[in-house]
């Protein structure tokens, strides 16, 4: 059974830019989109992913309150905060809200490790 990614971000262009990286990488990896916090939240309690890539800035919920909410769900995915915004978090602050790492999204190769780290293992 192919191994699940859960990609939160409000802007559809990210979305499928991500999917399709994954997708034509090594991994065989069922994607599903969410559009915002509140939507990565249901998702990742209903679909249980096996990663989780969040964008900081979304509707409705921003990605560290959601990586929060879903800690408080005892949802144990690793969390990976995808964002443009990356130098404005701390290592302390994601952990504080149980993000297991943070990523620039113009790091496509610290994205590709940190999938390897948590999925492939």
């Amino acid at each position: 059974m192919p191994k699940s990614v859960l990609i939160a971000d409000d802007n559809s262009t990210i979305r499928q830019l991500v999917s399709h990286l994954l997708t034509n990488q090594a991994f065989n990896f069922q994607i599903h989109e969410a559009v915002d916090g509140i939507d990565a939240i249901e998702k990742a309690v209903t679909l249980m992913p096996d990663l989780i890539l969040l964008d900081l800035a979304m509707p409705k919920m921003n990605g560290l309150d959601a990586a929060r909410q879903m800690r408080k769900l005892k949802i144990q995915t690793p969390i990976v905060l995808f964002t443009m915004h990356a130098s404005q978090i701390s290592a302390s602050t994601a952990t504080t809200f149980g993000v297991d790492a943070v990523i620039l999204k113009s790091d496509v190769e610290a994205l590709n490790r940190q999938i390897e780290r948590f999925v492939s293992a």
